[in-house]
């Protein structure tokens, strides 16, 4: 059954009516910045008629870049270390925890979330104007939206000729549904306000994007944590980006959203997550992952030229 849109489509520059109305706040809220002088905010942004699945694949056309999905030993973070800083001992944290970020693509995953029973109506508002629209940011209303398993796909763009990589995104989407939880990029980033190295995903939206970027910390048990907390524009946290007409980028901080996902090992061969997500101090969802190790063959992938699983 074909889904009924929720808000008007105002045309190819704008969009829709709700896109469009979010990417005003912005424009009017925020400021203006300059990718090149600041390059932790920059990242892939969306086309007007929303996000899906695919838009990684479509985004590699563009670019003339090369797609790759689920490369053995492909993961959200090339080399954990990396964040280590005299404030966080990345030497320190759980060797599952470690693995993980650095071999994602070896990972099935299990996901499960709760509302905060007064955020109940506002995630079905959230979903009814934007989420199930876009193809993004899909997060479960109920435990029957996760009970069939979620789907999880690295996914990388390459340089044809160096071999570089440009993007890392992680795809996961809903069996039962269809909706993608998330499609974002990630990718380590140095910002103004914090000393270290943070981790930053990017989810495209419509003209723009939501951006996350998170300090790491490690616990006394050796497990992990990345915390979205800041003060101010600079500083780790919830950025809003949206196109202006003029080509300017307009960006938001928003100090009321606050986000922490605590990863930690559990039983043989797998860790889990609890990610908190709050607005003004109070926790609006709870999700809940399970990532343990695939244990499945492996398979020449004559089209991708590498062993994959199967």
């Amino acid at each position: 059954m074909k889904m009924i849109c929720p808000t008007p489509w105002l045309g190819a520059p704008h969009g829709y009516l709700s896109d469009w109305v979010t990417q005003r706040w912005v424009q009017l809220t925020g400021r203006y910045v300059d990718l090149e002088q600041e390059a932790w905010l920059e990242g892939p942004t969306g086309k007007p008629t929303g996000i899906g699945r695919n838009f990684f694949d479509e985004l590699a056309q563009e670019k003339g870049l090369k797609l790759q999905k689920d490369r053995p030993g492909s993961g959200l973070i090339e080399d954990f270390s990396a964040l280590a800083s005299p404030s966080f001992e990345a030497s320190r944290v759980q060797t599952g925890v470690a693995d993980f970020y650095e071999h994602t693509s070896g990972f099935d995953m299990d996901a499960w979330g709760e509302w905060g029973g007064l955020f109940r109506p506002f995630g079905r508002l959230l979903a009814f104007l934007f989420s199930r629209r876009l193809g993004q940011l899909n997060v479960p209303l109920s435990s029957l939206d996760t009970s069939r398993g979620i789907t999880s796909e690295i996914v990388e763009l390459v340089e044809p000729k160096t071999g570089e990589v440009r993007y890392t995104a992680w795809v996961r989407q809903m069996v039962k549904t269809g909706h993608v939880l998330y499609a974002g990029s990630y990718s380590l980033c140095r910002v103004p306000g914090h000393t270290g190295l943070c981790v930053k995903v990017v989810f495209p939206l419509p003209n723009g994007s939501a951006i996350v970027i998170t300090k790491p910390r490690l616990h006394a048990d050796g497990s992990f944590s990345v915390v979205s907390s800041g003060a101010k524009f600079g500083e780790p946290g919830f950025y809003f980006l949206a196109r202006n007409p003029n080509g300017r980028i307009s960006a938001r901080y928003l100090k009321a959203m606050r986000e922490t996902i605590h990863v930690y090992g559990a039983e043989e061969d797998s860790v889990r997550a609890d990610h908190t997500m709050k607005l003004w101090g109070l926790t609006f969802m709870r999700l809940h992952y399970r990532l343990r190790k695939k244990r499945t063959a492996w398979v020449i992938d004559e089209t991708m030229g590498y062993i994959r699983c199967n």
